[in-house]
């Protein structure tokens, strides 16, 4: 909001790009936030002609300026008419024409000529104004991010401001079930979080009065579940060619710690070509990777981790188990709780900003990665879920333990602790101090063994603050 009233502030005309993933709410945004100040919006037509297209600019443009009986036939005729809509509207002093073009991709039919009158029409007409303010916006990202943000033609370098929306933070999420009357623990929130992630759209359908096992039934097991076909149009409407984004996910997903470039490859067998590149960057913008440190590879390679929550749960549970037949069924299985500890792990990643803030290091240059030791003849092999390796000579190793009572540190999960230690000190030869750094869902026992290996504590309900 506060990019917003800048944007209208501003002494001359402004291109404002709004993307994200399927569902997060852009749409939702920038009308709240322009309510009855859009000076002309129009969203386009799913998989439409041309024709359509520019017959549904035409009837959306004459409800508010009268233009010839006839629709225009092209783009650059229709964009005319908008400008001479324009040209008649006086905005008061301090303030902008707002043009709002929503899935803004769908207009760019083949051969339709959509982009070069586009493109014309903020070149040639907006920024010779100092009042307008052009809004796209659309769910297609592959197509603002290749035809806008990365435009090498007219367009390239023209936007003023990117936005990219996007989903909910735990606290985030808390507020707005809150706001819609849903009264959860933090636990379950985080729970429910780490099934289907802080988007807008998904914590819509959570009715007041359910417990977790009743949410996944409306969401996904009832014969009209709210989320039953969600996956089939998630990245099918983001992304051109999406079934290479949906092979690189489903990659991703059966590795926790994350694949490097080369070992995306190895397990999708798709070409390393410049097209795996586009495809990544276009996951990562989205929001759907991380690409993290990799503390066993150069810098520059690092990891692909798989953060969208939906994504994980999908593939862990909906796409081909059909024992879990519902909520309850699915809660209680032992497979459950053990992927609970791993999504446990990423709702760590995806908060690590949080983290840092909690640990008072938050001024403190730091990367994130999970640590893998394989072991040798003389040790055994180990696994650190998150590592926050920092510029003050410190490392913090994260210990996420996803428990429905409070934890209590034994003397075995203690010998793990020193041996993960040991394992990262000789692998990777560091030097720095050693900060053990444990989060749970409902606290833990202090006892003489928690004391011995544990140097600090987070519990879950701080990350809501």
């Amino acid at each position: 909001m506060a990019t917003f009233d800048r944007l209208v502030d501003s002494k001359e005309s402004e291109f404002l790009a709004v993307y994200g993933r399927r569902r997060v709410g852009k749409t939702y945004l920038i009308r709240a936030a322009f309510h009855q100040k859009m000076t002309f919006e129009c969203t386009a037509l799913l998989d439409a002609p041309k024709e359509e297209q520019l017959l549904n600019f035409w009837i959306t443009l004459s409800k508010v300026h009268t233009i010839p009986i006839n629709p225009p036939q092209t783009w650059l005729k229709a964009f005319k008419y908008l400008e001479e809509y324009l040209d008649n509207i006086k905005p008061k002093k301090g303030s902008k024409r707002i043009v709002f073009f929503d899935e803004i991709s769908w207009f760019d039919t083949p051969k339709s000529g959509f982009l070069p009158a586009f493109t014309q029409f903020w070149n040639h007409y907006c920024t010779k104004q100092t009042n307008i303010l052009l809004i796209i916006c659309g769910s297609a990202a592959s197509w603002i991010i290749d035809k806008v943000i990365n435009n090498k033609g007219g367009l390239h370098n023209r936007l003023t401001q990117t936005i990219r929306l996007d989903a909910f933070d735990l606290a985030d999420t808390k507020a707005y079930l809150k706001y819609r009357r849903v009264k959860l623990s933090d636990k379950d929130i985080a729970q429910l979080y780490m099934c289907i992630g802080g988007i807008p759209y998904y914590l819509r359908q959570v009715l007041p009065g359910h417990g977790i096992a009743q949410i996944l039934d409306h969401l996904f097991f009832e014969s009209s579940a709210a989320l039953k076909t969600e996956f089939q149009n998630l990245y099918a409407s983001l992304f051109k060619n999406h079934d290479i984004h949906v092979t690189v996910v489903k990659a991703l997903s059966k590795i926790s710690k994350g694949m490097t470039r080369n070992e995306i490859i190895a397990a999708t067998k798709l070409p390393s070509g410049g097209g795996l590149t586009t495809v990544l960057n276009e996951l990562e913008e989205c929001g759907f990777i991380m690409k993290t440190a990799d503390i066993d590879k150069k810098k520059e390679d690092g990891l692909y981790r798989l953060m969208d929550e939906y994504s994980l749960f999908y593939f862990q549970f909906l796409e081909r188990r059909t024992e879990i037949k519902s909520g309850a069924f699915l809660i209680n299985s032992q497979i459950f709780k053990t992927w609970s500890g791993f999504a446990f792990e990423n709702l760590c990643f995806r908060h690590h900003q949080k983290i840092a803030q909690l640990l008072g290091i938050s001024g403190i240059n730091y990367q994130i990665y999970s640590f893998v030791d394989k072991g040798t003849k003389e040790s055994r092999g180990t696994q650190i879920d998150l590592i926050f390796d920092r510029g003050d000579h410190v490392v913090n190793i994260i210990e996420a333990k996803f428990h429905n009572v409070p934890l209590t540190i034994s003397k075995n999960i203690g010998m793990e602790i020193s041996n993960k230690i040991e394992a990262f000190q000789r692998k990777t030869k560091s030097k720095k101090t050693v900060f053990v750094t444990l989060i749970t869902a409902l606290g833990s026992e202090k006892n003489e063994n928690y004391f011995a290996h544990i140097t600090n504590e987070l519990e879950i309900t701080q990350f809501f603050n």
